[in-house]
């Protein structure tokens, strides 16, 4: 899960700075969620499914397919 969010984050050029501040968090929380260090909440997944326009069964790993 945490390389699925690096990889859509550094798809879209982005900084971890960016996407936290899209999504509501501070980059200290963004980059403990990204790198496994704390869980992922499906809060969480609902945010960054929305921000990225993916589906959360892909971000989670149970698919390779990014469609909603």
């Amino acid at each position: 899960m945490p390389n699925r969010m690096r990889d859509l984050r550094e798809d879209h050029d982005l900084t971890q700075a960016v996407v936290a501040e899209a999504l509501g968090v501070t980059q200290r929380k963004y980059s403990y969620v990204e790198t496994g260090t704390q869980p992922l909440t499906a809060e969480f997944i609902v945010k960054l499914a929305r921000f990225y326009g993916v589906s959360a069964d892909y971000l989670l790993g149970l698919t390779d397919d990014p469609s909603k």
